[in-house]
């Protein structure tokens, strides 16, 4: 077992040669061919689902929370292989397409086979399922827990394609990350919908959404080319660009009205320690991408080519842990100080 590369792959998306893929284990080749170091953002939207649960002074089984966490991992990591699998029957991975510069492609570097590839996308989605399957067997087939299901399983399925290519890519990753994780998943556990939640969780979901935007920024020539028309293809890459900004702002702006209408405690304003990192980054975001790497730019590894994606990347990182780690003291205070807000 190779620790060390499971360490970096869930920190950076390692670049390996044949040989190398060859002698790791199975639990390495599985991390990098899901793309593993992205998974935080689907973590942190399960753990958030049951932070808000605490929050609302909701009781669920703390069993239950992880295996909603578990099987949302699986899920995205089985959209990343079948989104692998699909760009590559497609023609899309072909020569030299960002997805090879950024990370190997499994399939189009020759890492895995089709049928190797397909056995791990099965693989990962029966776990998913399986977790899935759980959850619906304790909360005895209720009915909206199968919508939720079913509606992972479309987005797991048709993200890629024909999603992607007809400008829904972005608002899929809005409603996924959000309303059917954190929201679905407070479902879930509570046996409740709240609209509370759904909102409460804009912050962060507005977070991850920065980060497909920015991806989609750093292809638009190549996208274009390839028809594959992102939302960034179809408005540019100024608008674009202003849209990140905007996604960056608001979620500030949603955690002060959620703290002045009482339903989060001061202590969320924590959040704004991240802010930093978005006023370091907001000169880059005000200009267009480079046509050269620019000097100190970290290359491959979710460096160069890719360009905003890898900070908006860091923007979410730096935002979601101060967004996670506020929340769980609100709920703290809220458990041991009852009284104290109300």
């Amino acid at each position: 077992m190779n620790f060390q590369m499971w360490r970096k792959a869930l920190q950076v998306i390692p670049q390996v040669s044949k040989s190398e893929w060859n002698d790791l284990d199975i639990i390495s080749k599985w991390l990098i061919a899901t793309r593993a170091a992205v998974l935080i953002m689907t973590f942190l939207s399960g753990v958030l689902a049951g932070l808000f649960a605490w929050h609302d002074n909701r009781a669920f089984s703390l069993w239950g929370w992880l295996i909603l966490i578990l099987g949302l991992i699986l899920a995205h990591a089985a959209n990343n292989l079948f989104n692998d699998y699909t760009d590559f029957v497609r023609g899309v991975d072909k020569e030299n397409y960002y997805r090879r510069m950024y990370g190997p492609q499994p399939v189009a570097d020759g890492l895995l086979t089709k049928p190797q590839h397909l056995a791990y996308f099965g693989v990962t989605g029966l776990l998913a399922t399986l977790c899935g399957g759980y959850l619906l067997l304790v909360n005895r087939g209720d009915l909206t827990i199968w919508i939720l299901l079913g509606l992972g399983a479309f987005f797991v399925l048709f993200y890629t394609w024909p999603l992607k290519y007809i400008a829904m890519g972005e608002i899929a990753v809005l409603i996924v990350w959000g309303p059917l994780m954190i929201g679905g998943g407070y479902y879930v556990l509570t046996h409740l919908w709240s609209w509370n939640v759904v909102w409460a969780s804009m912050p962060y979901v507005l977070g991850v959404t920065t980060v497909i935007f920015g991806k989609h920024i750093d292809k638009i020539q190549v996208d274009k080319a390839k028809k594959i028309y992102t939302l960034p293809v179809l408005i540019g890459e100024k608008a674009a660009r202003l849209f990140i900004i905007i996604m960056m702002v608001l979620p500030y702006l949603i955690v002060f009205t959620l703290i002045v209408t009482r339903y989060f405690t001061p202590v969320m304003l924590l959040v704004a320690i991240a802010f930093p990192t978005f006023i370091k980054l907001y000169p880059q975001l005000c200009k267009p991408r480079p046509e050269q790497k620019p000097d100190g730019f970290p290359e491959g590894q979710g460096g160069w080519p890719l360009y905003f994606a890898p900070q908006a990347f860091v923007n979410n990182r730096a935002f979601g842990m101060w967004f996670m780690l506020s929340l769980l003291l609100d709920v703290i205070i809220r458990v041991m100080f009852p009284l104290f807000w109300r």
